[in-house]
């Protein structure tokens, strides 16, 4: 895995995803309290940044809402917690240091 950096702690405010355009991926990064979820910024439905969505925490699962038909989003698994949506979105191990935020990301 190669650790990829994306951005510091203090730009992201929390719940408000913030879009990171990386080399083959967009990410969507999102702090919610003290903790960073990173998760493929494309809805699994319709092909539509979830970074243009809504973050919020819903039966305590943190998830995040595709703006376009309304699915929602683990943040933690990818899993999405209703329809129209039916696939996982790939999610991305998060490292903090230094209040730098670094994605650990496949090699390849």
């Amino acid at each position: 895995m190669t650790a990829v950096q994306v951005c510091a702690v203090s730009d992201l405010r929390e719940y408000v995803p913030l879009r990171v355009e990386l080399e083959r991926i967009d990410v969507a990064v999102v702090r919610v309290g003290a903790e960073v979820f990173a998760i493929e910024d494309v809805c699994s439905h319709a092909d539509v940044p979830l970074s243009d969505g809504d973050v919020e925490i819903e039966d305590g699962v943190c998830t995040i809402e595709c703006a376009l038909h309304g699915s929602r989003f683990d943040l933690t698994t990818g899993k999405p917690t209703g329809p129209p949506a039916s696939m996982a979105v790939p999610v991305y191990p998060v490292e903090i240091i230094d209040d730098i935020v670094y994605l650990k990301l496949e090699n390849g």
